[in-house]
């Protein structure tokens, strides 16, 4: 694996499920700088993005899952990325990758292995490729903290969780629904915390005409919402969710862990951001334990699942408006090291790494 970089023409597999519209940006980076083939698995996604379509800036081939050992054992390509999508890809590209003598990078986002019976199987092959990969990018120090506790002593390299700055940070129509206005985007399911948030809004006194919760997304818990006095306003289309952002006082992201999901990241922080606005996030989100969410620097960040320090944290905010004006401006500054180009040199330095092996 000591050939060197520069003579081999081959691109890069990077094996993922989908490219959603918020990884564009970043997949395109990364492909002028290293030229890269995508090969999209599919399969089902818990992010807010969706699965993405359309025409897309970059090669990207539809292999299923078990074809994956053998496109990346094909002799194509001089290295192979993997992130943890489906059930046997990652093993399979990491397989494929032995296979061909080339080396592999593992994209790695989780910061606790899902503890249910199915995920269980998936626990010993998944830490012998953190220790065994050539090298590995990730979401952030929470991400590199939990792999080196697996036993991984290669190199890590974080390549920041990051949206297309230049549009969420632009000039918005502000949509403000009452004088104090916290919002919730995302989906209205258990494991984001939409429960604890109903809650933490019912005690902290801040109902309309004063304040007003409003939820941007869709899930089962859109009706449990509403019943509780919250705005659902359904899916928004990115500039109706900018202009959300930009008439909120906060966001706020609830997150809870539970057997089969810990929030990665949660990129709603990095947009919300990009407009200056603070937000409460709870320790069980990847922005807060990955240093995004600093409490009292950028944001709040309270107990997962304690509506009683949820709805404080409201209450401080919706008393305080200095403090909200300089946690927003922390938070535009805090965000900027976070782009599409910065994830693109993160994972770039780990290609680089496993190729010097």
């Amino acid at each position: 694996m000591k050939a060197a970089r520069a003579r081999d023409p081959r691109p890069v597999l990077f094996v993922t499920n989908h490219a959603p519209a918020f990884r564009v940006g970043a997949f395109a980076a990364l492909h002028d700088r290293e030229n890269v083939v995508f090969a999209l698995i599919g399969g089902g996604v818990r992010h807010g993005g969706g699965a993405g379509g359309g025409e897309l800036p970059f090669p990207v081939v539809r292999p299923p899952e078990r074809g994956v050992a053998r496109l990346a054992a094909s002799g194509r390509f001089r290295a192979v990325v993997a992130g943890l999508s489906g059930r046997v890809a990652l093993p399979a590209a990491y397989a494929g990758a032995r296979a061909a003598r080339v080396p592999f990078v593992l994209w790695a986002t989780i910061w606790r292995h899902p503890r249910t019976p199915a995920h269980a199987a998936s626990y010993l092959p998944l830490r012998h490729i953190y220790r065994h990969a050539d090298a590995i990018a990730t979401y952030g120090p929470h991400v590199s903290a939990y792999v080196r506790s697996k036993g991984a002593a290669q190199p890590i390299f974080e390549a920041p969780q990051a949206v297309d700055a230049a549009f969420w940070e632009s000039a918005a129509a502000p949509d403000r629904r009452a004088p104090f206005q916290a919002l919730f985007a995302g989906r209205l399911e258990g494991e984001k915390g939409v429960s604890v948030l109903l809650q933490a809004w019912g005690a902290s006194g801040l109902q309309k005409p004063e304040g007003a919760l409003v939820m941007c997304g869709d899930g089962p818990n859109r009706a449990r919402a509403v019943a509780a006095g919250a705005l659902a306003l359904g899916p928004r289309d990115p500039v109706q969710l900018r202009n959300s952002y930009a008439g909120s006082d906060v966001v706020v992201v609830p997150s809870v862990p539970t057997r089969d999901f810990l929030e990665p990241w949660g990129l709603v922080v990095n947009e919300a951001f990009h407009q200056g606005v603070p937000v409460i996030a709870t320790d069980a989100v990847g922005a807060a334990a990955g240093g995004l969410v600093q409490h009292e620097r950028t944001g709040l960040v309270v107990p997962a699942g304690d509506a009683g320090a949820l709805a404080a944290a409201l209450r401080r905010l919706h008393d305080d408006a200095p403090l909200r004006g300089r946690l927003g401006a922390a938070a535009r500054d805090a965000v900027k090291p976070y782009s599409q180009q910065a994830w693109a040199a993160g994972m770039s330095r780990a290609l680089a790494a496993a190729e010097r092996c």
